[in-house]
């Protein structure tokens, strides 16, 4: 299908770009509303990495969904976290998927952990003129390094600028509020379910200060989305955990008595 000299190699995403040519840009006039995803966190712990993501999308003012999932597998020991955009974002995580798959199928091996976030760099790059029109992707990616034997987590802007975060990070809207409740938090070692309570309270806290964050909803059954990964691999955990998770939390904070 190529002249010599133009194969686009194990990359999934410039044989998208070589076969089917620039696709025009989406533009956001102002028009429409854009639905957003809204606040992630990820954050080490002993074992490896816990990725968690409220499960609100907004439209301006409005809710647009209460139920989003915004935490995804990249591959069997990794995952990404999205914020912004959301079309988009799913777009760019899907993607990713089958880029990471498409090069180890070419390629006969995985790529590296660090191989892979600089992968994601690159399309965060390639969106740069839809961010400038305001359909802006900043994801959170992190896994388990299997040559390093540790869980990893890197942050992007929104030129595709990648960055290694050593403990935690968190990002969206109630990125902020999210981040200070896990920086005061944090320790090293954390034990698994230690390092969940603590993603759980930073999007709690979040959802509090920031109204584009969902909180936990009773009623409908709604929790944010967590995972961890470690060694084993990526795996979703459970909303019955969550949803105990943050009984305790909201337990803790009556007995304290929580400020109104």
């Amino acid at each position: 299908m190529f002249a010599p000299g133009q194969d686009p190699g194990p990359s999934f995403s410039e044989l998208l770009r070589r076969t089917n040519g620039d696709q025009p840009l989406l533009r956001n006039t102002g028009a429409v509303e854009i639905t957003h995803g809204t606040t992630i966190v990820a954050l080490r712990y002993a074992e490896g990495v816990v990725m968690a993501g409220d499960r609100r999308a907004t439209e301006g003012y409005s809710i647009a969904s209460r139920a989003i999932d915004k935490v995804f597998p990249a591959d069997g020991h990794s995952g990404v976290a999205i914020a912004g955009a959301a079309g988009p974002a799913v777009e760019m995580v899907r993607l990713f998927q089958t880029e990471l798959e498409h090069y180890e199928k070419v390629e006969g091996m995985a790529l590296s952990l660090e191989g892979k976030a600089n992968q994601l760099g690159g399309m965060i790059r390639r969106n740069l003129p839809m961010a400038m029109e305001g359909l802006a992707v900043v994801p959170i990616y992190a896994g388990y390094d299997l040559r390093r034997r540790i869980g990893r987590i890197f942050k992007y802007d929104l030129t595709g600028g990648r960055y290694e975060e050593g403990d935690f990070h968190a990002t969206g809207s109630g990125g902020r509020d999210a981040r200070t409740t896990i920086k005061l938090g944090y320790r090293d070692g954390l034990d698994r379910a230690a390092a969940i309570q603590l993603a759980v309270e930073g999007l709690y806290q979040a959802a509090d200060e920031d109204s584009a964050t969902g909180g936990p909803d009773v009623v409908r059954g709604i929790y944010p989305t967590v995972a961890t990964i470690t060694v084993a691999g990526f795996e979703r955990v459970e909303d019955t955990e969550v949803a105990q998770r943050f009984g305790e939390l909201l337990q803790r904070k009556t007995a304290e008595g929580h400020p109104r």
